[in-house]
């Protein structure tokens, strides 16, 4: 039981999702240059419980990849659609990397949506990021990525893997494998366009320049599960704990030895975490009034909060 993927047509675009299982609610969304398959090792768990709703944002999978707007903002409008075409009104979240930014847009986008929030080696929580996407921001990034991922080089840099492993994964530690993968799916031109759109829709050369630290007191009556790899390589293990800090009475879990993808790490401690988590926490309540007077009285201050410029 892994959920084969589905197809429905929102704005003239095709997008894919999976979705099995039957209980309340549950959004899975992925990674930058990643898809649903990231979710594959722990969907059949997820599902005993929930229904399990696990898009391929645009850009992704085998969604459309159209020139469009790839903007974390953009994204989450985006979840709001198909959850709408799917007729489900309120969700619990679990956002990994790129899709723990776009979950907590979520939330502050469409907070009467939104129930919980788990993030999962997050993006959007201060400017450090692996070299990569900084490269990816730089002028000429498209045709050096066009060189790169050509087969004679692809296979190439591919061949060296082993190697790579050896001397401790190009940076990359534990994910260097699930990496190359993914580097292998940009020869696509229309995915490799995407990719870039969608890096430099939330980066620039100084690294991260999305936040959800000066709205996250927004998101401070959602019970919250942050989960990190103490590894990650990708987005610092430090931002784990700047993430605890801005979200006060969250919960923090450390996957010892795990890199950026905690949950290929250990799949099933992963869905365990999260089904007791959503079994023991009641649904974030959604009142008008109180979030005005939030909004109106400001932030009361963001704990490591940088604006990375």
């Amino acid at each position: 039981m892994t959920g084969d993927l589905q197809f429905r047509e929102i704005h003239g675009y095709r997008r894919a999702f999976r979705m099995l299982g039957d209980g309340p609610p549950l959004l899975l969304i992925h990674g930058i240059a990643d898809s649903s398959e990231t979710w594959l090792p722990v969907l059949p768990a997820l599902a005993e419980h929930h229904t399990v709703i696990a898009p391929d944002l645009l850009g992704h999978g085998r969604s459309d990849k159209p020139r469009a707007d790839y903007a974390v903002a953009a994204y989450a409008c985006g979840m709001r659609d198909l959850l709408a075409v799917l007729g489900v009104d309120r969700v619990s979240v679990v956002g990994h990397s790129l899709g723990g930014g776009v979950a907590m847009q979520f939330a502050y986008q469409f907070p009467e949506r939104c129930e919980r929030l788990v993030l999962v080696s997050s993006a959007g929580i201060g400017p450090e990021m692996h070299a990569v996407f900084r490269l990816a921001t730089l002028p000429g990034a498209g045709p050096a990525l066009k060189v790169l991922s050509a087969p004679p080089l692809r296979n190439a840099v591919l061949a060296t893997a082993p190697a790579l492993r050896l001397l401790g994964g190009a940076g990359l530690g534990p994910d260097l494998d699930y990496a190359l993968n993914r580097y292998a799916e940009l020869a696509d031109p229309t995915a490799r366009k995407a990719f870039l759109r969608t890096v430099r829709a939330a980066a620039d050369p100084g690294g991260q320049a999305i936040t959800m630290l000066d709205r996250s007191y927004l998101a401070r009556h959602l019970p919250t599960l942050i989960i990190w790899g103490s590894r990650d390589t990708i987005i610092p293990a430090a931002h784990a704990r700047r993430a605890q800090q801005a979200l006060p009475g969250s919960r923090l879990e450390i996957f010892e030895g795990a890199g950026h993808f905690p949950h290929h790490h250990d799949p099933a401690r992963f869905a365990d975490l999260i089904t007791a988590f959503l079994r023991d926490t009641a649904p974030g309540p959604f009142d008008r009034r109180m979030w005005q007077e939030a909004l109106r009285e400001g932030s009361p201050g963001t704990p490591g909060a940088s604006s990375g410029a």
